[in-house]
């Protein structure tokens, strides 16, 4: 067994084991396997959320992205971030003040409950919008690790898909959610060093940043280019959709979750400066990376790895690491990788299992059995998924995210703020989303503004359509 496979294996194996030490402050609740009994310090609610946000999707798509467009990937990272930070300031502590004052454990209980009531059928529906586009979510995870070890060491990619939803079960049976945070945490520090280190090895292939711009423009002059390549819309459009993909992490299940476990209202502002310290640098290195694998390796898709690969640019990261680093390194940048996919996948399993026992069978809300047996069975339809579905790790996400954002993100925001809504408008809004979402995937636009954007705007519409038609009424009301 070559060293890397060693270091891959020993330093996975540390990782796994950090998350699955959650047992010994396990309680067998819901509440706890959920939410960690809404225990969890600022700092490790940072980390985690910050990883579990940025794993596969910037490990493996976001360098892909980078990889196959170049500087333009600098406008994304600038919109989304700047939206990420509108839902820190405006919504999240709010979340934790509500969902606590309505005994929400879920994202979905939170926004089907006002009025001192729960409206079953937006609870329903919320579940089931989480069960389905989370399982995709997962799913993509379970690809992106697959990718990593198909690139390295030319498995069949089922064989890391199962590796991952084996260690998927166990952290759930572990400790739930915790053993996601305590995994995420270890894990933060991995992802970010071995960025680091590809990146320094890069400069000193390449060279700095004049040099990198000139090897790319050798390639092609757009890899450069500032200006998005998109040229149906406008620069305009391109920064708001991935404004509005930033903007809706409030919509992700998984990522609120933390939310709801942070131990305070005030452990959220703290957060949010671990949070943002770890993902600025991160989301930069990951563009560099992508930068340097373009200018080292303009070639992946000719290679014989990426051989019916959907989205071969996806490989950019294993195969610069192997490039770069030497083999010790390159077994723990991996694993580094691999864990954190498995955890994120994890996590958006939990919450999947939430959406079962919380929201669509109600009756086992609070059998601790039923959430884990409900893990077990989402484990097997996101590896499912991961083996049959045709779109790479950055398309699955992307997909996922937006359906999950703009379903969720605007009546969350309307939750929190108090503001008044009906059962009707509230499914309206969710229909709206996924619908308008699901036909932008397939139109021509879907590379110019990111699908999240329409997605939002047309939930938005149906609710200021729906406040217009019932302002009346309740003026009637009032005055009688």
């Amino acid at each position: 067994m070559s060293l890397t496979i060693w270091t891959f294996v020993i330093t996975l194996a540390l990782i796994t084991m950090s998350g699955a030490m959650a047992w010994v402050r396990k309680r067998e609740t819901p509440e706890d396997y959920l939410v960690a009994s809404r225990q969890v310090k600022p700092w490790l609610a940072a980390l985690s959320t910050v990883a579990t946000n940025n794993s596969g999707f910037m490990f493996i798509g976001m360098i892909g992205f980078t990889y196959q467009f170049g500087v333009e990937a600098f406008w994304l990272m600038a919109a989304w971030i700047l939206g990420d930070l509108t839902g820190w300031i405006f919504v999240n502590p709010r979340v934790r003040r509500r969902s606590e004052a309505v005994k929400a454990n879920t994202l979905s209980s939170l926004i089907g409950t006002w009025d001192g009531k729960v409206h079953r059928p937006v609870v329903v529906a919320c579940g089931a919008v989480t069960f389905l586009f989370l399982g995709v979510y997962a799913a993509g995870q379970l690809k992106a690790g697959s990718t990593a070890l198909t690139a390295l060491f030319g498995w069949d990619m089922y064989v890391g898909s199962l590796i991952a939803a084996g260690i998927v079960v166990l952290y759930s049976y572990a400790g739930g959610v915790r053993a996601d945070i305590w995994t995420d945490a270890a894990q933060s520090f991995a992802m970010i060093g071995a960025m680091i280190l590809i990146l320094v090895a890069g400069n000193l292939e390449v060279g700095g940043w004049t040099a990198l711009m000139e090897a790319l423009r050798a390639q092609d002059p757009q890899l450069a280019s500032w200006t998005p390549h998109a040229t149906e819309l406008t620069l305009l459009g391109f920064v708001l959709g991935y404004y509005f993909g930033g903007f809706t992490m409030t919509g992700q299940p998984h990522l609120m979750a933390r939310m709801i476990a942070i131990e305070s209202v005030s452990a959220v502002r703290t957060a949010r400066l671990y949070y943002f310290a770890w993902y600025v640098p991160f989301f930069l290195c990951s563009i560099g990376v992508g930068l340097y694998s373009r200018a080292i390796i303009p070639d992946i898709a000719s290679l014989a790895v990426a051989e019916g690969m959907t989205s071969p640019t996806e490989l950019a990261l294993p195969l610069i690491a192997e490039r770069l680093l030497p083999d010790v390194l390159v077994g723990i940048a991996l694993a580094g990788l691999f864990a954190a996919t498995i955890s994120t996948a994890d996590s958006q399993v939990i919450v999947c299992s939430g959406a079962v026992t919380q929201e669509i069978q109600p009756r086992w809300k609070d059998s601790y059995l039923a959430s884990k047996l409900s893990t077990l069975a989402l484990a097997a339809m996101a590896l499912a998924i991961a083996l049959l579905a045709p779109e790479g790790v950055f398309g699955l996400v992307l997909i996922a995210w937006s359906a999950l954002g703009a379903s969720f993100g605007p009546l969350l925001l309307i939750r929190v703020y108090d503001l008044p809504l009906s059962t009707g408008a509230a499914l309206g809004m969710i229909a709206a989303a996924l619908i308008t979402v699901s036909l932008w995937h397939l139109s021509p636009w879907n590379d110019d503004v990111f699908k999240a954007l329409p997605g939002v705007l047309a939930a938005g519409l149906v609710y200021a359509g729906w406040r217009r038609r019932a302002a009346p009424s309740r003026a009637g009301a009032e005055t009688g």
